[in-house]
């Protein structure tokens, strides 16, 4: 398997936003049926061997645990139940709508019972349509759905690697149905007092000081697949900073900066997985510095914290017995 196949978003926007809206869909039920955590941690998808999964969650009165699962090998959509039982139907030839009918039916029979409270989509341009409602969207390519969970498994891995030298709190590696992101955060234990006019999903996911990791796959914005970085808030002189690879750069969006190395650069690098992570080390420094983070007593070097490990021998650090 290829290192960061090619997936330039003209080739398969269609199947994207078709994708996209489903993982709504199911994000919906996974907001409704899961305990809230801090800055929405329950909310995202996580990886599979497979696909992307909701991971065990239960129905409202909390005595059904079930499983949602996106399967990009076989294009199926997978609910299973704590007791073994199981629904599926074929992701392809689905509209949203059919999409949504069909994952409300498999529910019921499985004798699950979620409400979604607000069944349409979120912040996107046909946000105001439910739906039930929507047969517009009904591209699915099953190359480019497999491709899209490849290099999420890719880019994944890469942010584990990355969240590993970081000893604060810092969120899951996960997928937003939101932004279509996969992203980790790093934290300080700074309070950030939003306005009161910043929506509540904005103020819970940056109610700290935070410098963030993702990569995206192309929207309206930036039409092509990149990844990135940026710190909330952002410091004075942020962009003063150096980045690498020399590929990397400073992009504004919606009135603040990212850090950005387009796919298509790292790919064309040496090592395309070592670039990316020098990026996302580079943009951390950069955020870090600026904000005055205690960088030193931040850093976990391959992700170990006691610095008496450091000088372990191999068998110890790869968590091995002398046996």
């Amino acid at each position: 398997m290829q290192m960061f196949p090619p997936i330039p978003l003209a080739e398969w926007r269609d199947t994207k936003e078709t994708i996209h809206r489903f993982a709504q869909v199911i994000g919906k039920i996974r907001l409704a049926a899961s305990p809230r955590r801090n800055h929405w941690w329950n909310v995202p998808y996580h990886l599979t061997g497979r696909g992307i999964t909701t991971r065990p969650m239960c129905q409202m009165d909390g005595t059904r645990i079930f499983t949602i699962d996106f399967d990009f090998v076989d294009h199926q959509l997978v609910v299973t139940t704590l007791e073994g039982r199981t629904a599926a139907f074929s992701l392809l030839g689905q509209s949203v709508a059919s999409f949504h009918r069909l994952t409300l039916e498999a529910l019921t029979a499985l004798g699950v019972d979620v409400d979604i409270a607000l069944p349409h989509p979120y912040d996107l341009p046909d946000a105001a349509r439910p739906f039930a409602e929507d047969v517009e969207h009904a591209a699915y390519d099953p190359v480019w759905a497999n491709r899209y969970w490849q290099v999420l498994s890719q880019v994944a891995l890469v942010l584990e690697q990355s969240a590993a030298g970081f000893s604060g709190k810092v969120s899951p590696v996960h997928h937003f149905w939101h932004t279509f992101d996969i992203a980790y955060t790093r934290f300080s234990d700074k309070h950030v007092d939003q306005p009161p006019q910043v929506d509540q999903v904005t103020r819970e996911a940056y109610s700290r000081e935070v410098v963030s990791f993702g990569f995206w796959f192309g929207d309206a914005g930036f039409a092509e697949p990149a990844f990135y970085s940026y710190t909330a808030p952002e410091p004075p002189h942020l962009t003063d900073e150096p980045l690498t690879p020399a590929a990397a750069e400073w992009a504004s969006r919606a009135g603040s900066h990212l850090a950005v190395l387009r796919y298509d650069d790292a790919r064309g690098q040496a090592d395309p997985k070592r670039a990316a992570l020098a990026f996302y080390e580079s943009a951390y420094l950069a955020g870090a510095r600026r904000a005055g983070w205690d960088i030193g007593a931040l850093a976990c070097p391959h992700g170990i914290t006691d610095p008496r490990l450091t000088d372990a021998p191999p068998w110890v650090l790869r968590g091995k017995s002398r046996a």
